[in-house]
């Protein structure tokens, strides 16, 4: 069996220009899919590392929920 190697699109930022309660070190990553049908999110806090994956229709729906509910 082969094995296929590929790039992925991957975004990083530091919190601390976002976030007020964040430290030097916390940041967010965010890496697309192979398919290119949603995401990965990696939060890495004081607090510990969260790991989330979205499809685009679930971050659009997210997306949605926050700025109808929250804003």
């Amino acid at each position: 069996m082969n094995a296929e190697i590929y790039r992925r699109k991957t975004a990083f930022a530091e919190l601390k220009g976002y976030d007020g309660f964040a430290k030097n070190d916390d940041f967010i990553e965010v890496t697309e899919w192979f398919n290119m049908e949603g995401f990965d999110v990696n939060l890495a806090t004081q607090h510990g590392n969260q790991r989330m994956s979205f499809t685009w229709g679930e971050y659009e729906a997210l997306k949605d929920i926050i700025r109808n509910h929250f804003s």
